[in-house]
């Protein structure tokens, strides 16, 4: 099937925002549609070309539960195309990019954009189940007078909302109590995860001023004032290691090391790329920026495993392909803690850990630093669930271009145990 080479056109998101901002009053679809817009604004792409829309979502509101058929129509997209959504947690852009792949392989369709979005501002906020189960109920009521009966059952208690919990339903702890266990574990110092979470800000600020991320995002409107969102507001350029240290435990508050500082923030935004094959980019006139060579999906141990899918994601598409970091020019990791990234680089880097977990004689290797998360990352770009893998794979294409590279690898973990890796190489 991979005789039809997929190609990558170009990649768009809005800003990155952090949740309770202006996009507090926008759905997800709303978000969607302005990065598909964008999208066909940036490529020239006629809405009619495209034979597919797949978007990945991790908070899904009822309203529109297939957001990227919403998004696709609200952006102009014919309704004769199709569209899916697809959720696997914080790898699910990354599942949506994969799923058009094998939709082109499979000859299904010849174009096809993919990505994400996720409005944390708009989660549903739900009841209980004991008044769930009155209000079901409630909707076989007729007339006043069973109304009013209805009407005694009810409890002050009933009315207490249940708060939204970013938690692993089969261990109920939440992704950063896992990231403090896991950087205990590979002795990763607090020190270590703030320097880290420094250099992420201070080289978005420097990817912001050097003009490299205004090529990838498209400015929102934001109503009722239609004033123009321009730019990512969680990237803080002034990041220093004396502010930070000076942070309290944000999860484990007695022997944590994980901090709102070296820690992913809530946030809100959509990210897309458009796929197609080479020969359909050849009949448009559109000159590819990159492609797609290979992807895998992995799954780990929910107890002890549950950050670590980079390192396995990554070990497995080395060995299907041959290669190994000194091959790559960039590399990109979702960054949803500072103690996350550098638990997957010491165990990347580890002959023990590589013979007793993945099936290997010595380790993987050592990240290159010079070529790892050049541009920032989740830590201080923002980590819209549904949208960072669009994200990683358009700057991964872009950083390859300006860095005139020629291979490149994204990776990431997700809730689930799950470990995502793509390897592309420069058109």
């Amino acid at each position: 099937m991979q005789a039809r080479k997929v190609v990558l056109i170009d990649g768009n998101r809005t800003p990155f925002l952090k949740s309770g901002g202006a996009y507090m009053d926008m759905m997800s679809y709303q978000l969607g549609k302005h990065a598909i817009q964008g999208l066909l604004a940036r490529t020239g792409l006629d809405p009619k070309e495209v034979d597919q829309v797949v978007m990945g979502t991790v908070i899904s509101n009822l309203k529109t539960s297939n957001v990227a058929r919403e998004s696709a129509i609200a952006a102009g997209i014919p309704e004769s195309a199709p569209c899916h959504t697809v959720a696997q947690a914080c790898i699910s852009a990354n599942r949506a990019i994969s799923t058009a792949c094998l939709e082109i392989y499979a000859g299904q369709a010849d174009v096809i954009i993919a990505g994400g979005v996720d409005n944390t501002s708009d989660t549903p906020i739900t009841f209980k189940k004991k008044m769930q189960k009155k209000l079901f109920k409630a909707q076989k009521l007729k007339g006043f007078g069973d109304m009013l009966k209805f009407a005694s059952t009810l409890r002050p208690s009933d009315f207490a909302p249940e708060r939204p919990k970013v938690a692993e339903y089969s261990t109920n702890r939440v992704m950063g109590e896992d990231c403090d266990i896991m950087a205990a574990r590979f002795g990763v110092k607090r020190a270590e995860q703030d320097e880290f979470a420094v250099r992420s800000h201070q080289l978005a600020a420097k990817a912001w001023e050097d003009g490299h991320l205004e090529k990838e995002v498209t400015p929102v409107a934001v109503p009722p004032k239609f004033k123009a969102v321009e730019m990512d507001n969680g990237v803080r350029g002034d990041s220093t290691l004396e502010k930070v240290a000076k942070l309290r435990p944000a999860f484990d508050k007695k022997f944590g090391t994980l901090t709102a500082a070296n820690s992913s923030f809530l946030s809100d935004g959509a990210g897309v790329v458009l796929l197609m094959t080479e020969e359909k980019a050849k009949e448009l006139g559109l000159t590819p920026k990159a492609e797609i060579v290979d992807f895998v999906f992995t799954g780990q141990s929910l107890e002890h495993e549950l950050l670590l899918g980079p390192t396995y994601a990554v070990s497995e598409l080395f060995k299907r392909n041959n290669i190994s970091f000194d091959d790559l020019d960039v590399v990109e990791f979702h960054e949803a803690f500072a103690g996350q990234i550098l638990a997957n680089l010491k165990a990347l880097s580890d002959d023990q850990f590589a013979k007793d977990n993945l099936g290997r004689d010595k380790a993987v290797g050592d990240v290159p630093m010079d070529k790892f998360n050049k541009w920032g990352g989740s830590l201080s770009l923002g980590h819209p669930f549904g949208a960072t893998g669009a994200r990683l794979l358009t700057t991964t294409a872009n950083r390859l271009i300006h860095e005139n590279g020629k291979l490149g690898v994204l990776a990431a973990c997700a809730a689930g145990a799950h470990g995502h890796a793509m390897l592309i190489r420069k058109y």
